[in-house]
């Protein structure tokens, strides 16, 4: 079964950065697309940032020029780079990953929160 796990969540200040890692079981080349979802209290999940396996990320509006998706192909890796956070980013942020046959897999989330 196919696995991710995210780490690297937290308390931060505001317009500080963290960096969330998400470790996958398998090589992300069996991907079609990897990516992070976000979801705050009481708000529907939304997209953060989403690659396909040799494409660039597309970002959401909110965090386009404060985040940054990127790979560790090596380690089987994504990293959400965080700069500049506010305390509206704070979310159980989500790792997921679209094979190419269509099945959509989860991770666990992890918690980021961020005080003003």
């Amino acid at each position: 079964q196919v696995q991710l796990v995210e780490s690297g969540g937290g308390l931060v200040q505001a317009g500080r950065s963290l960096r969330l890692a998400c470790a996958a079981s398998i090589k992300f080349f069996n991907f079609k697309t990897v990516g992070w979802y976000r979801q705050a209290p009481g708000k529907q999940r939304e997209l953060v940032a989403a690659m396909t396996d040799r494409g660039t990320p597309d970002y959401a509006a909110s965090v386009k020029g404060r985040f940054n998706c990127f790979k560790d192909t090596v380690n089987n890796q994504l990293f959400l780079q965080m700069n500049w956070l506010k305390p509206e980013d704070t979310a159980t942020y989500i790792c997921h990953a679209e094979s190419y046959q269509g099945d959509h897999i989860w991770g666990q989330g992890t918690q980021v929160t961020v005080s003003s």
